[in-house]
């Protein structure tokens, strides 16, 4: 409900926004109590243990969000996906292992999923050429700056490096800014 709220200030009425909400589910990082989570965080460093069905499984139900808007008529490469935090980093993969092409994604105190999962070099999916803005407070202590930093690299040689673009934000914890 927050992001949906959060978009209403600044929504174009020509254009259909869909807040999905996360299943609430045991997260391990979270001392395995209950929470809204697209899939299970085991750690918050860059070599933590990833929960790859869950992850995976996101996507799917992502995915099938996109299907269902492509069959009420809207062409997939009119869909962006977004989302902040753990949204963000499902928006990211969901985009690179899709068979739908996409116009981009909006990507927020993130990282990218399952990065090792992916090739070295370009990606031959659809979305090589996906427009990504990736956007990061330079004090977020809960996903660093620096994860943003290593996700955009990583994007960045994955697909079109003239179409990533990354923001930091001053002062900026694990939030967002009308900016």
């Amino acid at each position: 409900h927050g992001w949906s709220e959060a978009l209403a200030g600044i929504k174009s009425p020509h254009v259909k926004y869909i807040c999905p909400h996360a299943p609430v589910m045991p997260v391990s990082l979270n001392m395995n109590m209950s929470m809204p989570s697209w899939f299970d965080i085991i750690g918050l460093s860059p070599d933590s243990q990833e929960d790859e069905a869950g992850i995976k499984q996101a996507a799917e139900n992502v995915k099938a969000l996109i299907d269902q808007e492509v069959k009420n008529g809207i062409p997939s490469n009119r869909i962006i996906l977004g989302g902040f935090s753990q949204g963000g980093a499902l928006s990211l993969y969901t985009a690179l292992t899709t068979h739908q092409k996409l116009a981009g994604v909006i990507a927020l105190s993130c990282w990218l999923p399952l990065r090792a999962s992916f090739p070295q070099g370009p990606i031959s999916g659809v979305n090589k050429d996906i427009a990504v803005l990736q956007c990061h407070g330079d004090c977020d202590p809960l996903v660093p700056v620096m994860f943003g930093s290593l996700t955009v690299e990583k994007l960045k040689t994955m697909i079109n490096p003239a179409n990533v673009t990354f923001k930091t934000y001053s002062g900026m914890m694990h939030s967002s800014s009308l900016e």
